[in-house]
């Protein structure tokens, strides 16, 4: 589903960006959700594990998520501390106004997809240099300073050339201590999503993974916290949502995700977007 808690509490994303400083002493209430647009993280303090397609990162001070948009995550905090956080969200429109064809701002997001490995630990420096890169941009309260808002694009625009630089330096093999996940599950997921024009049902997964049904769908909710159900849904929506972005025709992409009956299509995408197709778009 789409982050319902969170987008009520805070808002949707109308602008090009926003910054939220967040401390939270209670637990959070979230579900597993994904949001239209992308997202950075930076771990400030508290002790959270954050869950993101099915892979679990146990944060420490100074980390960095980059979520990219339609990925299902879920932060599980410790209520017993503090959970304190600078979260980014920024829309891919306003990353590609200013990206060139030798330099594309969403690169990293699209890389950690790739990679499969969503978080960047920065190291000695580089931890207080990126916390200052996120502070630089919360506005002052009433500023009516000379250039304020091209001020705060620029320390954006800073803050995205330095995670690209940074990300395309890492090693492109994950650090294997810093996450925990279930091969197998992975696997489910991956054919899943190999195979979403198709016919997907339990019977299906299950024959093909050599896993009993109760195994399977126990086992998957579990990991990805939503029913194999409810993620293939999810993902047969997100691939018609960007097929329709991209100026393929609705019902063609509809039928491309693997949605037999457009009445059903409809329905869903309401449910998960707020608007029919055509509005959306």
């Amino acid at each position: 589903m789409l982050d319902r808690n969170e987008v009520g509490k805070r808002g949707y994303l109308n602008e090009d960006y926003r910054l939220f400083h967040l401390r939270d002493s209670r637990a959070l209430t979230l579900d597993y959700h994904y949001h239209e647009f992308d997202k950075l993280v930076l771990q400030l303090g508290g002790r959270v594990a954050y869950h993101i397609e099915g892979k679990c990162y146990p944060l420490q001070p100074m980390d960095i998520l980059l979520v990219s948009r339609d990925l299902i995550h879920l932060p599980v905090v410790d209520p017993g501390q503090a959970y304190e956080r600078m979260v980014l969200w920024i829309s891919r429109d306003f990353l590609s106004r200013f990206s060139t064809p030798e330099a594309d701002l969403a690169a990293c997001f699209d890389l950690t997809v790739q990679r499969e490995f969503h978080l960047y630990r920065p190291r000695g420096e580089d931890r207080e240099h990126y916390r200052s890169m996120f502070e630089r941009i919360l506005p002052t309260p009433g500023s009516s300073a000379f250039a304020a808002q091209l001020l705060a694009d620029t320390c954006v625009l800073q803050l995205m050339i330095a995670l690209n630089r940074d990300l395309q330096a890492a090693s492109a093999l994950p650090d294997a201590a810093a996450y925990r996940f279930d091969p197998k599950m992975e696997e489910v997921t991956h054919y899943i999503r190999d195979h979403l024009g198709e016919e997907l049902t339990i019977d299906r997964l299950s024959g093909a993974f050599y896993l009993s049904r109760y195994y399977l769908m126990h086992r998957f909710k579990e990991v990805y916290g939503c029913t194999v159900h409810q993620y293939i849904c999810q993902k047969r929506l997100q691939q018609a949502a960007g097929q329709i972005r991209r100026g393929v025709p609705i019902l063609k992409a509809a039928e491309e995700a693997g949605f037999g009956d457009y009445s059903v299509f409809l329905r869903a995408f309401r449910r998960a977007y707020g608007r029919s197709p055509r509005d959306w778009k």
